[in-house]
């Protein structure tokens, strides 16, 4: 009996919006609302909607480029395709850090929420080793099998946005009930140009993760159609969700920056102590299913480039017991525990999103090969080509905010995927 040899349509449009939401809303969001605070202060829940302006100009890009592909591969395939595998394998590199630093993001967060039952997890020692369990124990258990991996991810796939509902619901209704003294407008932003500037590059970390939704297209039932749509839908979605949450925040708390743990302080509030252990509870709860889903899919990335001969042999290592990438697992784990010892919650953070715009930047370029190559798109954006341009000079503005940590590993990412190139070249001319 022959064996299929492609994967099965099976996602709808609402499908790929809930895809979409899901792969945006993470973890950042349990710690922002007191960072974007002390940058921002009264004025926070519209840095949210400052972000959302820019971000609109990369998903409008984002979303006629892809609505020319239906195979599986995302921003690598669409680089690959309109410049080569030189710029193919940096944007693959460039994802990988991404990925890597959303989650050593995500683990610090993880032990800040824990200092909340566990005062001790503060201590830098205890913090380490809590780190290594957490994510060595990830991924021992996707090394062993992914059946398990993936029940994991499952498990707490919808966790990520219950308690951020209840969060809403129960806070908001507090303060529309006049059961506690809102606190709307007593915090005053920083002056100048340059908070906002931080603030809405920190909350392209949270509204990004959209770009990872769009690999998997090969399982869609009409992309072309359908993925343009989910796009903007989940962009309208995550806004409501986020501008709510900063705005109970901000309505509970009379200074978020204070706290490290905002949620659940603000909980606090309305519910005592119980309300305080539901949301942080929640949140590592949610963290926890985070943490588990990349450990799943992330070193599936540089599996299947390995196996493609643009990411070194050894990460399509397979392991002759268990069957999965164990090579890509031990080095995505080593790779995540480093980042997230030596960085912090923010520094990772940062990280991400700056390795984001970087990849912006080259879709962003790719509209304009791709219209001139092979003309109009099935989503055709009108006006296209001025919200590429818009978003490049979005982009440039925020990349100003990087810090000399920051600039040294994109350097050394850069350079890791021009040897990368340079050995692939070889291996495919021998």
């Amino acid at each position: 009996m022959n064996q299929p040899t492609s994967l099965v349509r099976v996602m709808g449009r609402w499908s790929l919006v809930a895809l979409v939401v899901n792969s945006i809303i993470g973890s950042a969001i349990f710690g922002l609302p007191g960072e974007v605070a002390a940058l921002l202060g009264k004025y926070s829940p519209l840095g949210y909607l400052a972000a959302a302006a820019g971000v609109a100009l990369v998903i409008a890009t984002f979303a006629e480029v892809s609505s020319r592909y239906s195979a599986a591969g995302g921003p690598y395939l669409y680089a690959r395709d309109a410049f080569g595998s030189f710029v193919g394998i940096q944007m693959a590199w460039i994802l990988w850090l991404v990925r890597l630093t959303a989650v050593a993001s995500g683990a610090n967060l993880f032990v800040i929420y824990l200092a909340e039952f566990w005062p001790a997890a503060s201590d830098p020692v205890t913090r380490a080793l809590i780190l290594t369990v957490v994510i060595g124990g990830l991924a021992a258990v996707n090394i062993r099998g992914a059946a398990a991996g993936a029940g994991l991810s499952n498990v707490f796939a919808i966790s990520k946005l219950t308690p951020l509902a209840i969060f809403i619901v129960a806070g908001g209704a507090f303060l529309a009930l006049g059961s506690a003294t809102a606190h709307f407008g007593a915090m005053e932003a920083k002056a100048g140009v340059q908070p906002w500037l931080e603030a809405v590059l920190i909350l392209v970390f949270a509204y990004g993760g959209y770009e990872s939704a769009l690999v998997p297209m090969a399982e869609a039932k009409d992309p072309k159609r359908d993925a343009p749509f989910a796009l903007f839908a989940a962009l309208v979605i995550c806004i409501v969700v986020y501008t709510l949450v900063q705005v109970v925040v901000m309505g509970l708390l009379p200074d978020p920056s204070l706290t490290k743990r905002p949620l659940a302080t603000a909980a606090r509030e309305f519910w005592g102590t119980g309300g305080a252990v539901l949301m942080t509870a929640g949140a590592l709860v949610s963290l926890y299913g985070y943490l588990a889903a990349n450990t799943l899919n992330t070193p599936r990335l540089t599996f299947a480039l390995a196996e493609h001969r643009d990411f070194p042999q050894i990460f399509a290592a397979v392991h002759p017991k268990f069957r999965t990438p164990y090579v890509s697992i031990a080095v995505y784990a080593t790779v995540v525990l480093t980042l997230s010892i030596i960085g912090t919650f923010k520094w990772n953070l940062m990280l991400s999103s700056v390795g984001r715009l970087f990849s912006y930047l080259i879709v962003f370029a790719a509209l304009f090969v791709l219209r001139r190559r092979d003309g109009n798109a099935p989503f055709h954006v009108p006006g296209g080509k001025i919200f590429a341009v818009l978003g490049v000079l979005f982009c440039f503005a925020l990349i100003t905010q990087m810090g000399l940590g920051q600039v040294v590993v994109m350097l050394i990412t850069a350079g890791l995927a021009l040897i990368t190139w340079l050995w692939a070249r070889t291996q495919k001319q021998a």
